[in-house]
């Protein structure tokens, strides 16, 4: 139990890079530190609606520059950037630096980790089974052009008395090759049984050295 190693944190400069991007040392590191997630904390609160899987920090002397990579960029937007407006301007009051947020658009929602987790878990609180949530998801994924997809979901599945673990998986998802693009996320979801947490691995090919991914080709 106590050698497991987040998969892309493993990845890291390998074939992905951080979601926070500065350097501080000192009492300035824990400061930002506690910048970086209230920011993250607000904008997945105002932006519950948006399918937002990541929230990329980069920082410059007195600006902040904010990507979040979401499925529908115009709730964020906003009409004519009115609402993507309002977050700046409570994030430069809450920050005191400027701020600049970009929104990217997630064009293959099956394919993210995050946004699948989440997509289980919302399934899971409205009472369809967890099995059925499962095998939909795999196929979709699998349908958008992923190589291989993980899923795990643990807690009182179905209601049961007892915990258990269920696995589901389908093509191949090489956890240990660092040159493999796999995408993780987790979600949990609240159930009136309890809390069911939802684990996702999506392997999407090998990423090569230039940035491209690779499909694998098997010779028999």
């Amino acid at each position: 139990m106590g050698r497991k190693v987040h998969p892309v944190g493993m990845r890291l400069k390998i074939v992905r890079d951080w979601d926070a991007r500065w350097y501080a040392e000192g009492q300035r590191y824990v400061d930002l530190l506690h910048e970086d997630r209230m920011i993250r904390d607000y904008v997945k609160k105002e932006t519950a609606r948006a399918g937002v899987s990541r929230i990329e920090i980069e920082r410059q002397p007195n600006l902040v520059i904010i990507t979040i990579h979401t499925v529908r960029p115009g709730l964020i937007i906003g009409r004519r950037g009115e609402s993507v407006k309002k977050l700046r301007q409570v994030l430069q009051s809450r920050t005191g630096k400027t701020v600049k947020v970009e929104v990217s658009e997630i064009e293959k929602p099956d394919l993210d980790a995050t946004l699948v987790a989440e997509n289980i878990a919302g399934q899971l609180e409205r009472r369809i089974g967890h099995s059925r949530a499962m095998k939909r998801a795999i196929t979709q994924a699998i349908r958008q052009g992923a190589e291989g997809i993980r899923i795990e979901v643990s807690g009182r599945l179905g209601g049961s008395d007892m915990s258990r673990r269920e696995l589901m998986s389908e093509g191949r998802v090489p956890r240990n090759t660092l040159r493999a693009g796999i995408d993780f996320g987790t979600a949990e979801a609240l159930t009136t049984f309890g809390q069911i947490g939802i684990k996702v691995w999506v392997y999407t090919g090998d990423v090569l050295e230039d940035g491209a991914q690779r499909q694998d080709v098997y010779v028999s």
